[in-house]
């Protein structure tokens, strides 16, 4: 499908539409400046509202309202409220889409903004600022990040006598602990050895040596990659993780949640809800990713994007400059749900779950790569489950199913770039 109309006929046609009455910067009455706020984390509303608040204090003439969305639904309605003209003045954006709606023209070029008002996007991870810039203009400022990170189970480790993982730690070192915490007279696994993209295909693939996405081909069919997907299905092959068919229902984090798997690749921005399991508050732990042939963990965070065409964008882009300043960090990072971008502004985050080592996911920056995409992310990427399941399956075949995946991915990146 050729990149323009990919979007642009579901979604910039419509916003060419005039927007009913409203003024630039103002309602219809002149009065307050009302902006929509679209986000999908309900876990981190109360947060944001504390954002919104002080900024609202800041500049009384300017109101925000949140417009909360699932993720289930929360790219479908936002294409139907492009079309219809009623998309939110500033909303999230993630790696995966940001390519194909800046390149579609529906977001609101920000580099000029930026330099007129000395934004501190340098305070920002430069990984994660490249993320939301397209061909020279920044798009999106980051408002967080996450990492991947070794979450393990203190009760389960003891029980077998094993040492807790630390940054010693190898992919030996996992294997070895993951033989001996499986238990299957008691359904325990040493490891859950899922298909999840960020949280356990991607840190693999790099930490073999290999590569997702390099000068717009596919890494899925380089040996360094297929020997990172291996270390995940050979576990699955030993009977040391669930299949993925037995995950479907039941997902890795769940079966860590609920303590029938010793160790599981999972992101820092869950480690809200594992606090708020007794169990896991109690006895879980974190440590960085082991070591592969390299160390490397996946990084990826959301950004405050503009609609290009609300009709007030003055104040969306005062909203989305206070969001990319210090003190909204600062507020969003003690609400404890998220790590905040914004450099030197993690403690509160840190401090809000002593009992887990969360400094650990701060750390992995050094060597963190950044979340792969392209224009048309989501069309290769929906290629991975179908081609690799029966290989996470342990149905076995990885190597070929992996060649298989490359060469299908670097068709559809030809395609996008016709």
């Amino acid at each position: 499908m050729r990149r323009r109309t990919l979007l642009y006929g579901a979604m910039a046609a419509p916003l060419l539409a005039a927007c009913s009455g409203q003024s630039d910067d103002g309602e219809a009455s002149g009065g307050r400046t009302t902006l929509t706020y679209g986000v999908w984390d309900v876990a981190q509303v109360p947060g944001m509202q504390k954002v919104i608040d002080a900024f609202e204090k800041e500049n009384p003439g300017i109101s925000v309202r949140m417009e909360l969305t699932p993720w289930s639904s929360y790219w479908t309605t936002l294409k139907t409220a492009m079309r219809g003209g009623t998309a939110p003045d500033v909303f999230w954006m993630n790696a995966v889409n940001l390519q194909l709606y800046a390149s579609s023209g529906v977001l609101e070029p920000l580099s000029g903004h930026i330099k007129s008002d000395a934004t501190p996007v340098d305070r920002h991870p430069d990984s994660l600022v490249k993320i939301y810039a397209y061909q020279g203009t920044q798009y999106g400022i980051p408002k967080d990040f996450d990492t991947i990170g070794l979450w393990y189970n203190k009760a389960l480790f003891d029980k077998a006598g094993i040492k807790y993982p630390d940054a010693t730690w190898t992919w030996d070192d996992v294997r070895d602990a993951a033989a001996e915490l499986t238990d299957p007279r008691a359904r325990v696994h040493g490891m859950a050895a899922e298909m999840d993209r960020q949280g356990q295909l991607y840190p693999a693939i790099h930490g073999a040596g290999g590569y997702v996405l390099k000068d717009g081909r596919s890494g899925f069919g380089d040996e360094r990659s297929i020997e990172g997907l291996r270390y995940w299905t050979d576990m699955i092959d030993r009977g040391w993780s669930p299949p993925q068919s037995a995950m479907v229902e039941s997902k890795a984090r769940n079966r860590y949640w609920s303590e029938k798997t010793a160790m599981v690749y999972d992101l820092s921005a869950m480690a809200g809800q594992m606090y708020a399991i007794p169990a896991l508050k109690d006895h879980g732990g974190v440590a960085v990713l082991p070591k592969g042939r390299e160390r490397a963990t996946i990084i990826h965070g959301l950004a405050n994007v503009i609609s290009a065409k609300s009709r007030k964008k003055a104040a969306a882009w005062k909203f989305v400059h206070f969001m990319a300043g210090r003190r909204a960090a600062e507020i969003q990072a003690s609400a404890g749900v998220t790590i905040s971008s914004y450099e030197g502004t993690q403690d509160a985050w840190l401090k809000a779950m002593p009992e887990f080592d969360l400094k650990h996911f701060i750390e992995m920056q050094e060597y963190a790569v950044p979340y792969p995409s392209s224009k048309n992310t989501a069309v290769w990427e929906n290629l991975q489950y179908p081609l690799l399941g029966a290989a996470f399956s342990g149905k076995g075949g990885i190597e070929s199913a992996a060649r298989t995946l490359g060469e299908q991915m670097d068709r559809a990146l030809k395609e996008e770039r016709a």
